[in-house]
């Protein structure tokens, strides 16, 4: 556009917020020929015919109008049950709120609870989004370490030294991304004691809940601290591969159910109608889609974890989701760069997740075995020169 606009006054919250160290690697493999793509966290999966062909049916039946802003009655419903059934909830319809996905479901919890100048607890290393929707909303993120010795799950003293009187919430991830890591339901209960006893809520993100690799399915901190004050978020991007469909949900307690209703309203009007009708059906429809592609990351996470081992890698086992941590032990974005340019392999940097993760690149899981396979062998290669 042309026109000065030189010295006229813009958001500060915006400045604030930090580049994706993910998407520039993924900028720079586009303009690799043949690379093979690990860098991003999107399944690799369709979505599951019935769950389009109920998006096309609801369209051409007139579902293309505004809903109500929590999202349509029986697309919460069947959310409710699905959680109490799933993950242990105890949830009523309107605790449920549906939003554009996971992310816009945890930017109005944060709106929620934080005003400028507050502070939250996030996982290092951990999403980086955790961090900047807090700076997006003039918030203060502060980083909690998760060590390897100490399995990577939190220190309780290391997080009382951390609090001050603007810490309003911590935020939880299990299954994590990037690490993999599900935190066993006593360290969660564990956290939320800690945090209702400092009068902290706390915000799960559980976006990978139905992707647990082993026998057991993860748990829920709102099912193991029924006392405690915890907001979750889910999605439906990773368990039905939908992320171009950008349908989440929030569960949430009053007050905070009101304030995400009005955030909601404010931001976005309602999410869109033959979405949440697609939605409905992934939840009605068989769950044998989820199941097959559940096994289907946890054969590639055993392959990954042999090729890791036969290749002098040192990889850390994954619990959920579909990543595979490994140690390179040099910083972790030139190696990126380096893989890319002289391997045409595509790796997260770990310094993307934070300055814990400075020496590790996160590996997707979600790519055909045959990439994987190669991928690591590269990176292998690659660490030995």
């Amino acid at each position: 556009m042309s026109g000065s606009t030189a010295g006229f006054p813009t958001g500060r919250s915006v400045d604030a917020v930090t580049g994706s160290g993910i998407r520039a690697i993924a900028n720079a493999a586009w303009q690799v020929p043949d690379a093979i793509r690990l860098e991003m966290g999107e399944p690799d999966f369709p979505t599951p015919p019935h769950i389009v062909a109920a998006a096309h049916e609801a369209a051409l039946n007139g579902a293309t109008r505004y809903t109500p802003t929590a999202g349509i009655p029986e697309l919460r419903a069947a959310l409710a049950a699905k959680v109490r059934a799933v993950n242990g909830l105890d949830a009523d319809p309107e605790d449920v709120f549906v939003c554009a996905g996971a992310v816009q479901g945890l930017a109005a919890v944060y709106r929620s609870l934080l005003d400028e100048g507050d502070e939250i607890l996030v996982p290092d290393p951990g999403w980086p989004n955790f961090a900047n929707l807090a700076r997006l909303a003039g918030a203060r993120p502060v980083t909690y370490e998760l060590e390897a010795a100490a399995g990577f799950l939190p220190d309780l003293a290391a997080l009382d030294r951390l609090v001050t009187a603007r810490t309003r919430a911590i935020l939880v991830n299990s299954p994590s991304n990037p690490l993999g890591v599900v935190w066993p339901a006593e360290a969660l209960a564990e956290v939320a004691r800690w945090a209702a006893g400092r009068g902290l809520w706390v915000v799960s993100d559980e976006c990978y809940d139905q992707l647990g690799l082993d026998d057991d399915p993860p748990p829920s901190v709102a099912a193991v601290a029924l006392d405690a004050p915890v907001v979750t978020v889910y999605s439906f991007s990773k368990t039905y591969a939908m992320t171009g469909w950008r349908i989440g949900y929030v569960v949430a307690p009053a007050p905070v159910a009101g304030r995400v209703a009005k955030v909601l309203e404010t931001a976005v009007s309602c999410v869109s109608a033959p979405g949440q009708h697609a939605a409905l059906a992934a939840l009605r429809g068989p769950q044998d889609v989820v199941e097959s592609m559940r096994l289907a990351y946890r054969e590639r996470r055993d392959l990954a974890l042999r090729v890791a081992a036969e290749h002098g890698l040192r990889a850390l086992r994954p619990s959920g989701a579909f990543y595979l941590w490994v140690d390179v032990g040099v910083p972790s974005h030139d190696l990126a760069l380096r893989l890319l340019r002289e391997r045409q392999v595509a790796v997260a940097p770990g310094s993307a997740f934070g300055p814990a993760g400075e020496r590790s690149v996160r590996v997707s899981l979600a790519a055909a075995p045959a990439d994987i396979n190669e991928g690591l062998v590269r990176l292998a290669a690659l660490l030995s020169t």
